[in-house]
């Protein structure tokens, strides 16, 4: 009989031996390993960064023939004309595979290391704008597949191909209104995109959340495990352009079915104590009658924003190719949605002459700009503090008066208000917005994307650690816990997808089926949904709005300057064009235009959906008879950490910052001092000396210019600097600050204008 001891010697020999690794295994292991494959064990992974990469709308297309044409019917895909190398910038043209290779090159170069992981939101097939080469189902599926593999060959796991468990850090995708057939049409699932996407994204969804995939394309994923999710929300279904589907508040639809999945899965978190990142395609843009979701999409999405407010750090999209964000005002909320109730909520009825913000699901040049013009008009009206009350700023408001009224209003502020009159004000101020936090808002932000219809461009956001330096990079995608034992997942079907007209028929055939018959009834149904519960009274404010772990601290946003890189048109050295452009003046009779659009002499710019670029002139002609480019590489446009009063990233600094975008320049100056002496008071809102020492240095700076021009009369509403900023952000750097001038009415001069262009932002 064998003895115990005996039993115990021969089970350590045993685990020794099948532990030890042969002579040379660690040399054949690492001969094997790619350079700069993360094919490494847990425990010898990277501790977490504090940052993670969003990139969106890649839209890569075989087609792309450099020095083709950018007209409209020639798509770069044929003729003699501007489009370079890697891309054709400020153009309606689609990113050559070129672009696509050398993107993923430098992210490799030089992020691959520094990130924890990624969020990929959309738009990973080419449009179908070109009518002699229409898109087929198959095209759609090869390139989606090809952005796949170019995440692979730079993230992937030496051997492992892209299956579960393949990549070194978490992948988190969503769709692209282009990432079906036809565009913008979603049908409810299981249809046959579910099933395909399953497959192909089959390393970055959870094993877990397989079959909620395969129901409506939404999933999620613990990207750092038992600490922070990132859902990927299928806004396909919220989206205005989707007439196959009819909104979040009949429980039949698809976005009611997702809407109550995003419901279930915030409580899960919530009551695991973890926080979560939304994700997506389709922002929800709402300002005037421009909207991009569904009304009823829109007021669930804006009472789950409020409700989980302890939870949500913070919402990033795609699609709009322009850089901002916007605010979601939970005084919108309709009463109704709060207590539960929803029936079918008409869209704002919009005026004859508006530009409506989507031209066949996508944004024109011309809708971005009216809409941008928009958001500044919605931002005025926001909440201002009080202003600076001392006695220098007052004198200086007399000086620079344009009547009498102003002296009596000076005479009012220097004796009329007492300390606590100030105070009251204050106090009201912050209760209008929500508390010292402003949580009566949330914010969106929207990434300018890679497809050069201005520069092509991609952003790091850092966030807090603090307490999670320890925590490894994860890898294999986990996901939230299954609450019901889901019902059998449906097979992986193989689909030829060669049927192309016969499915377009049949998804037309549905899409007529489901709007016969409809009728405006007086007294529509209302749907109940449930309502959850707010955060718990002694919660602290989430990361969103309070800073803490997790809370976002700095964008670093990165474009690559086309024109420079594909080095076809030569460009004055910028002294030559900043002097040219000082002596020219507009001719107010003469024809002007932007990326290749006509602007009206009232600034208005032609709404035309295709836009030929900067470049038109040279239509017909091939620039060089071979490429000569410089090297490509990402450049900082700009680092939020430099940017006057973002600290952080909490909400509170991205109220005030629209709030001086929507303010004159006037208005935005008389409250500065007051605001941010009010921010920095509050221990949340501290700032460095860096900071205030280069505040100082802009103030010195501001000054000198003005110096000389005391007793100067402005236009009393004449735009600020922060409004300049942002439009010129917005386009990614691809107008000057002549154009901005132009067509936002910028409100500065040609001097002030180039002068603003080199300067940091100061808020």
């Amino acid at each position: 009989m064998l003895r115990v001891r005996d039993a115990c010697l021969c089970g350590l020999l045993f685990w020794a031996h099948a532990t030890a690794a042969p002579p040379n295994a660690a040399g054949a292991a690492e001969n094997s390993r790619d350079a700069g494959s993360g094919s490494i064990d847990a425990d010898s992974r990277r501790k977490l960064a504090g940052r993670f990469l969003h990139i969106t709308d890649f839209h890569p297309d075989p087609f792309y023939k450099t020095y083709s044409s950018t007209e409209s019917d020639a798509a770069c895909h044929r003729r003699h004309g501007p489009a370079g190398l890697y891309g054709a910038e400020t153009t309606g043209c689609d990113s050559p595979f070129a672009l696509v290779n050398q993107t993923f090159k430098w992210i490799e170069d030089n992020l691959k290391d520094d990130i924890d992981f990624i969020i990929w939101t959309g738009d990973s097939a080419r449009h179908d704008n070109d009518e002699d080469i229409p898109r087929t189902q198959k095209q759609v599926i090869e390139q989606n597949e090809y952005m796949v593999s170019k995440f692979a060959e730079v993230f992937g796991l030496s051997g492992q191909g892209h299956g579960p468990n393949s990549f070194e850090i978490p992948i988190v995708p969503t769709w692209g209104n282009n990432d079906i057939m036809p565009h913008n049409i979603f049908t409810p699932g299981p249809n046959r995109w579910t099933i395909k996407y399953l497959d192909i994204w089959r390393g970055f969804i959870p094993e877990a959340q397989r079959h909620q995939f395969q129901q409506g394309g939404w999933f999620s994923v613990e990207v750092i495990p038992g600490k922070l999710a990132v859902i990927s929300l299928n806004t396909i279904y919220f989206f205005t352009s989707n007439s196959a589907v009819d909104g979040c508040a009949k429980k039949h639809e698809p976005g009611y079915e997702h809407m109550e999945w995003l419901r279930i899965q915030l409580q899960i978190l919530r009551d695991r104590g973890m926080k979560a990142i939304l994700i997506g395609h389709v922002p929800p843009a709402r300002v005037d009658s421009k909207e991009s979701w569904d009304e009823t999409c829109w007021q669930k999405y804006a009472l789950f924003g409020r409700q989980f407010r302890d939870v949500i750090v913070g919402s990033l999209y795609g699609h709009m190719n322009i850089d901002h964000f916007m605010l979601q005002d939970f005084e919108h909320i309709e009463k109704d949605t709060e207590n539960g109730k929803m029936g079918a909520i008409k869209s704002r009825p919009s005026l004859a002459n508006d530009i409506n913000l989507l031209e066949d699901g996508e944004v024109t040049v011309a809708s971005a700009s009216d809409y941008l013009l928009n958001l500044r008009e919605a931002w005025a009206q926001l909440p201002a503090p009080p202003a600076k009350s001392n006695k220098k700023s007052r004198s200086k408001n007399v000086d620079e008066g344009e009547d009498g009224d102003s002296v009596w209003a000076w005479l009012v502020s220097m004796f009329g208000k007492s300390s606590k009159d100030r105070k009251e004000e204050r106090k009201k101020y912050l209760e209008k917005i929500g508390g010292r936090y402003a949580e009566r808002y949330a914010v969106t932000h929207v990434a300018p994307s890679v497809v050069p219809n201005y520069f092509p461009t991609l952003r790091i956001i850092e966030y807090n650690i603090t307490g999670l330096e320890h925590l490894n990079v994860a890898s294999s995608p986990i996901s939230l816990p299954m609450i019901d034992t889901p019902v059998e997942q449906l097979p992986i079907t193989a689909t030829d997808f060669d049927d192309d007209e016969d499915y377009l028929r049949d998804v037309e055939t549905a899409r007529k089926r489901k709007h016969k018959g409809r009728k405006d009834k007086k007294k529509q149904r209302k749907y109940k949904f449930k309502v959850p519960d707010g955060p718990s009274k002694s919660a602290p404010p989430g990361p969103a709005y309070s800073p803490q772990t997790l809370t976002w601290t700095r964008h670093v946003q990165y474009f690559a300057n086309l024109t420079h890189i594909n080095n076809d048109f030569l460009e004055p050295p910028p002294e030559i064009a900043e002097t040219a452009a000082s002596k020219s003046s507009i001719n107010e009779d003469s024809a002007s235009t932007i990326f290749g659009f006509a602007v009206s002499p009232d600034g208005k710019l032609e709404n035309k959906k295709w836009n030929e670029g900067k470049h038109k002139k040279h239509q017909g002609k091939q620039p060089r008879p071979e490429p000569h480019p410089n090297e490509f590489v990402f450049e900082i446009e700009y680092d939020t950490k430099k940017d006057r009063g973002f600290a952080d990233l909490t909400v509170r600094r991205w109220v005030e910052y629209a709030r001086k975008i929507g303010s004159s320049a006037s208005k935005s100056a008389q409250v500065e001092e007051e605001e941010v002496a009010d921010m920095v008071g509050d221990e949340d809102f501290e700032t460095d000396e860096d900071e205030d020492d280069e505040l100082n240095a802009t103030k010195g700076k501001k000054h000198k210019h003005k110096k000389g021009k005391k007793g100067k009369h402005h236009k009393k509403h004449k735009a600020s600097r922060e409004w300049f900023t942002f439009v010129k952000r917005a386009f990614v750097g691809t107008m000057d600050p002549h154009e901005i001038k132009q067509l936002f009415n910028a409100g500065l001069s040609s001097s002030e204008a180039s002068e603003e262009a080199q300067e940091i932002m100061e808020l």
